[in-house]
C-alpha cells in the first residue's frame, strides 16, 4: 500500500495481497477502505455481525488521505464552529462533546483489538507565533467556556510553561486542548482492515467502483447488489462516473526528519507527544512521532479542475515551503535531515462542512 509517506514506509513486511470474489450480492456495499469505510464496517458489524459487509477499494486499504495524513486523532472539526455560534448551539456542543468522547473511543477499541497505532494522547497545543494571536486565542478559549467546558478541556499556557511544552520559535503562549492523541495513521488505517477480515468483512483492493445507484454498485469487476450503498470516497469521489464534483480535492502536504537525539528532544519539548498548530490561515499541524522524528504538515491547495494527483514528487513548491516552515520555527534542526516529504488529497465538502446523509428510501449514504 505504499503511497510515498513516512506512515506506510514504516509499515514493515509487506502485507499478501488478498483476491476475492465480488459478491452478485452483500447487504451493504461500502465505496472506499479509508478511515470512513472502515469505521463504518467496524461499527456496523458490531451492532450486527450477521450483516455482509463488501468494502470496495480501488488502490489498497490507506492508500488515499488515511495513509498519508498528518496523525492526528483530534476532537473537533471544521464546521463545528458555525453551529456553537447558531441558533442551534445546543446541538454544536452536544456534537463537539461526541467528538471528544471519539478520541477516547479510539484509543479503546485499539486497545480492545490489539491494533498497535502508536496512539497517545497527549493533546494539542495552539501556539501564539505572532503577538496578536494571544487576544483571539483567549477569545477561543472564553468562548469555549461560555457554553459549558472547562479548564480541563480548553485552556492557556503561559509563555514560559507553554516553551517548555513545545521549543517551537516564536511562542508567545499556547491555547492546550487535552482532546487530541498522536497516532501512526497507516498502522490504525491497516490495522483495522485486518480486525474486520477477521470478522468476516469482504474487503476487495485494486477494484474500482465506476457507477453506482439505489441497491447497486458497478466496478471494474462486475456487479454488486445491495440493500444499502454508502459511499465513503472522500477526495476520490469525482472518480464515480454519477458524483463528478461532489467534493473538493484539497491537498495536505507533510515531511518528516531523522529520528532526532535525545538532546534536540530536550530542547523541543512535546514529552507527552503533543500536538502542535498555530493559528495562521494556512494551517500547519505537527506532532514526535514515536520512534523521535518532527513531522510537519502544511495545507497545500487545490490542482486547477479538480485534478487528483495519485503521487505528489519530492520538489514539488508545496513541499518546499512546508519543509521551509519547519526550519523557520525550529532552527536547532538545521543540522538535521528531512527523510521523507509526501502529500495527498483529501476530501473537501464545498460549504466546508462534514457531513453523512443517509436516504432511506434509495438505501444510500
Amino acid at each position: 500500500m505504499d503511497n510515498g509517506s513516512l506512515w506506510t514506509a514504516n509499515l514493515g513486511d509487506v502485507r499478501p495481497e488478498l483476491q476475492e470474489d465480488a459478491p452478485a450480492f452483500s447487504d451493504v456495499v461500502i465505496i472506499g477502505a479509508g478511515y470512513t469505510g472502515l469505521w463504518t464496517a467496524y461499527y456496523l458489524n458490531r451492532i450486527d455481525p450477521n450483516l455482509s459487509i463488501t468494502i470496495y477499494e480501488s488502490e489498497t486499504v490507506g492508500f488515499g488521505a488515511s495513509g498519508r495524513n498528518g496523525g492526528w486523532c483530534m476532537g473537533a472539526a471544521m464546521g463545528i464552529d458555525h453551529f456553537l455560534r447558531s441558533e442551534a448551539k445546543h446541538k454544536g456542543v452536544e456534537l463537539l462533546k461526541a467528538m471528544h468522547q471519539t478520541v477516547d473511543e479510539i484509543g479503546r477499541v485499539c486497545q480492545a483489538e490489539n491494533i498497535d497505532c502508536h496512539y497517545k494522547k497527549g493533546g494539542t497545543l495552539t501556539v501564539a507565533t505572532r503577538p496578536f494571536h494571544i487576544e483571539s486565542l483567549h477569545a477561543a478559549i472564553q468562548a469555549k467556556h461560555s457554553l459549558g467546558f472547562s479548564h480541563a478541556d480548553y485552556t492557556w499556557l503561559p509563555e514560559a510553561e507553554a516553551r517548555t511544552r513545545l521549543g517551537m520559535r516564536p511562542n508567545y503562549g499556547a491555547m492546550f486542548s487535552s482532546h487530541c492523541a498522536a497516532i501512526q495513521p497507516a498502522l490504525l488505517v491497516d490495522g483495522l482492515a485486518k480486525n474486520l477480515r477477521q470478522k468476516g468483512v469482504s474487503i476487495i483492493e485494486n477494484t474500482r467502483v465506476i457507477g453506482m445507484r439505489s441497491r447497486a454498485v458497478t466496478t471494474t469487476r462486475g456487479d454488486t447488489t445491495a440493500r444499502i450503498v454508502v459511499r465513503a470516497t472522500e477526495g476520490y469521489t469525482d472518480s464515480i462516473d454519477s458524483e463528478k464534483r461532489r467534493l473538493l480535492p484539497l491537498y495536505s502536504m507533510m515531511v518528516a526528519t531523522e529520528p532526532l537525539p535525545r538532546d534536540v528532544w530536550e530542547e523541543l519539548g512535546l514529552v507527552e507527544r503533543e500536538t502542535f498548530g498555530d493559528p495562521r490561515r494556512v494551517v500547519i499541524y505537527g506532532q514526535r512521532t514515536q520512534d523521535d522524528r518532527l513531522a510537519l504538515g502544511g495545507r497545500g491547495g487545490y490542482y486547477f479542475g479538480s485534478k487528483r494527483k495519485r503521487f505528489i514528487d519530492w520538489h514539488d513548491p508545496s513541499l518546499e515551503r512546508v519543509e521551509k516552515t519547519l526550519r523557520n520555527l525550529f532552527p536547532m534542526l538545521d543540522q538535521y535531515e528531512v527523510t521523507h516529504r509526501w502529500g495527498g488529497l483529501m476530501g473537501v465538502a464545498r460549504h466546508w462542512r462534514p457531513f453523512v446523509t443517509y436516504d432511506q428510501h434509495s438505501g444510500v449514504g
